[in-house]
């Protein structure tokens, strides 16, 4: 088996349907590739949607039901049962384009021992979607980002797979990324292995579930941190001094008091955020992170 297409789902059966039909649709040889899917203690229709789709794989389409558990245990139950000798992951809110199998694998014909990542462009629905070129807008500079990036078994054997310990949002692919960046791998971008990431415009319903989401990310970095005490993982996760300073002033400030006065103009909580309140949006969820790191960072 060349190539295993992991990816994890929990309660998106309104994007799994269309995630799914776009796997088993690769331009590839479908004796050649396999999905594993990780249903992880979803509670909606997921369940219902598999079993409907399943006739329709042309691949061998691998299932594991299991409780809720976190990505790290999901993802390392998909990688149990993978018989490919890459593996690409992927989520579920991610629409492949037809050649993103074989664009994985035409880059690691020609660099054996790499990570490759793939291009990943945002949209608002999968109902109207742009050309699949990247551009420099779309641009990254995660070395491992599970939206679309590939990586040899065989790699994973050597430095491991992901670390369970992470159990909340946040941080378990970066640090599997660092470990593979430290024993050496370098990570290789394929511009025209182009998926579609479903990243629709909040609305004020969204948003305690994105404050809460960047709390937990700040408890999940405390752990990065911990494990990896690197200059690289405190710069990316926010564990420096320039960046407590900061954020302490504006907590004094009553900076978040102010981003909440722009988000109370919303009339209709179920309405797309306007600019300026995506923008207050975005800025609360960050406050509520550093608070939260300010909170959990050992002393």
């Amino acid at each position: 088996m060349d190539l295993t297409v992991q990816l994890c789902t929990h309660n998106r059966a309104h994007l799994l349907g269309r995630v799914l039909e776009a796997l088993f649709a690769q331009d590839y040889d479908p004796s050649r590739y396999e999905i594993v899917l990780v249903n992880d203690g979803s509670t909606d229709e997921t369940r219902d949607l598999i079993e409907r789709l399943r006739p329709q794989a042309p691949c061998r389409f691998e299932v594991i039901h299991q409780q809720n558990a976190g990505l790290a245990k999901g993802r390392n139950a998909g990688i149990a049962r993978a018989r490919g000798e890459i593996i690409l992951f992927i989520d579920d809110d991610i629409l492949a384009t037809p050649v993103l199998v074989r664009e994985h694998l035409a880059m690691h014909v020609e660099h054996p021992r790499a990570i490759v990542r793939g291009a990943v462009l945002n949209v608002e629905t999968f109902d109207e979607l742009p050309p699949p070129i990247w551009t420099p807008k779309n641009y990254s500079g995660n070395y491992f980002w599970t939206s679309n990036v590939s990586v040899p078994m065989a790699l994973l054997g050597e430095v491991g797979v992901f670390n369970e310990s992470f159990s909340e949002y946040g941080w378990e692919d970066l640090e599997l990324g660092l470990r593979l960046r430290h024993a050496g791998v370098p990570s290789l971008f394929a511009r025209r292995a182009v998926v579609y990431h479903h990243k629709p415009r909040p609305t004020a319903k969204s948003i305690p579930g994105i404050v809460r989401q960047a709390k937990a990310q700040a408890r999940t970095a405390v752990q990065f941190r911990a494990l990896h005490p690197h200059w690289r993982v405190a710069l990316a996760t926010g564990q420096t001094k320039a960046h407590a300073l900061l954020h302490r002033a504006l907590r004094s400030a009553k900076f978040s008091r102010a981003l909440l006065t722009v988000l109370g103009t919303v009339q209709d909580e179920s309405k797309p955020l306007s600019a300026l309140q995506l923008a207050a949006a975005r800025a609360l969820a960050r406050e509520a992170y550093f608070e939260e790191l300010d909170r959990v960072m050992p002393r």
